[in-house]
């Protein structure tokens, strides 16, 4: 392993380990820091990881401009039983991207040349700064300043991570006058962007057998039942053969998740919002807006990443809905070739087409239906007096996940409860 124009090695944090994130945000397609490596590429390790990773964190934070909230991770690995620490950098929007204590001066300006970190002319500087993409989530006004972030909360509590006096101004969802931002109208408790699911009785849509809207609410909300809703229709069917018994899922179950998550957390939200169309031979994802400005075709396919939304992009990962940045590419793209992908100006299209196997001339489906995963609400169905307690051990969720459900369910009209609190029974509506 070398070092090249997307990778570069440190022995150990030091004061050029800025210099190499800066020039990674401001390279098309970003790139990746192990830190534990010689120059050479020889493994050298690292002695405490966890409080390394933490003044990385700190540093890329504090110490670089402008904000790069969701566009680094860093990762703890292990090669040849040493530790290292891999930090990939995903190429920004607001270029040039600096070292704060040097301002935007060649002093505080990098880019990747090859294998190396250079400083930035004046005039490369300018170039990036005229280009510089201005409408953001950050940068939009919500069209709605009364926001709460209850639910938001409620998820990060779920995940162990504590909301702060500082969690709203931690997130950027405010502007600098105080005002909060697009980021916070979207994973507000209540909104007005809803994203919608619509089915059809055929090939094309003509014939519109339903048409279903998941949102208004926090977009973590909202991106959690459109996966619900997708996981009951891609259903697992085998067929009985001369020699074996095929199983099939209609649409490989990962990589429908990773396109879902890409179209909200990159969609771009000046244009309008995703949409979902299921039809009787395909399944098609639309995100708005077309490739970031910067990241090309190639880089697209070869799983670099820009991402439209950084406020998304870090919460996202905090709720675990994404890994690594440009990870979730990597599995697309192992269950499907890239033909599944039209990319326009204007949108991005993902086409799943079913598995032929088990459709017929005319579109049917043939084959048995094999049980799916029960959920919340089919457990209920078969226990209508089970308590909390009881549906957390049935379904294996914890409670407090549990009574967030429930509470989803009966805002959305289709759970309520009759009868006394600990006598009482549940009625799906």
């Amino acid at each position: 392993m070398r070092e090249n124009n997307r990778i570069e090695f440190k022995r150990e944090l030091n004061d050029r380990f800025e210099r190499a994130v800066v020039s990674f945000l401001n390279y098309a397609g970003g790139g990746e820091i192990i830190i534990g490596a010689d120059d050479n590429g020889e493994i050298c390790g690292v002695a405490d990881t966890d409080a390394i990773q933490l003044k990385i964190v700190d540093q890329i934070r504090n110490n670089i401009k402008p904000q790069t909230l969701g566009l680094f991770d860093v990762v703890q690995d292990t090669i040849d039983g040493k530790n290292i620490i891999r930090v990939i950098v995903s190429c920004g929007q607001q270029r040039p991207y600096y070292i704060r204590k040097y301002g935007m001066s060649e002093q505080g300006c990098f880019v990747r040349v090859g294998s190396s970190t250079q400083p930035m002319s004046e005039q490369m500087i300018e170039e990036l700064l005229s280009k510089r993409q201005r409408i953001t989530l950050q940068s939009m006004l919500s069209p709605r300043q009364t926001l709460t972030f209850k639910q938001l909360c409620i998820y990060y509590e779920e995940k162990n991570l504590e909301p702060t006096e500082q969690f709203i101004e931690n997130l950027d969802l405010r502007q600098s006058g105080g005002e909060f931002n697009y980021a916070a109208y979207l994973l507000a408790d209540e909104n007005g962007v809803s994203i919608k699911v619509a089915a059809y009785a055929g090939t094309d849509k003509v014939d519109l057998l339903e048409t279903r809207e998941y949102g208004n609410r926090c977009i973590i909300t909202a991106t959690q039942r459109i996966l619900d809703r997708l996981d009951s229709e891609n259903r697992t069917f085998a067929k009985i053969t001369a020699k074996s018994r095929l199983e099939k899922e209609r649409v490989n179950t990962i990589a429908l998740r990773e396109v879902v998550i890409n179209a909200i957390v990159h969609n771009d939200y000046t244009k309008g919002v995703p949409l979902v169309e299921i039809f009787t031979n395909r399944l098609v994802v639309t995100s708005c807006g077309g490739l970031v400005e910067g990241l090309s075709e190639a880089d697209f396919f070869k799983c670099r990443s820009m991402p439209r939304n950084r406020e998304l992009m870090r919460v996202f990962r905090d709720m675990e809905l994404v890994e690594q940045i440009g990870s979730g590419m990597s599995r697309i793209l192992k269950a499907y070739d890239r033909s599944i992908f039209e990319l326009t100006p204007s949108f991005t299209v993902v086409t799943f087409p079913f598995e032929q196997a088990f459709i017929t001339p005319n579109g049917k489906i043939i084959g048995v239906i094999k049980e799916r995963a029960r959920t919340t609400l089919d457990v209920i169905k078969e226990n209508p007096t089970a308590t909390i307690p009881a549906l957390a051990e049935l379904t294996g969720k914890s409670q407090r996940t549990i009574s967030r459900e429930l509470r989803e369910y009966q805002d959305a009209g289709l759970l309520h409860r009759d009868g006394a609190r600990r006598n009482g029974w549940w009625v799906i509506k």
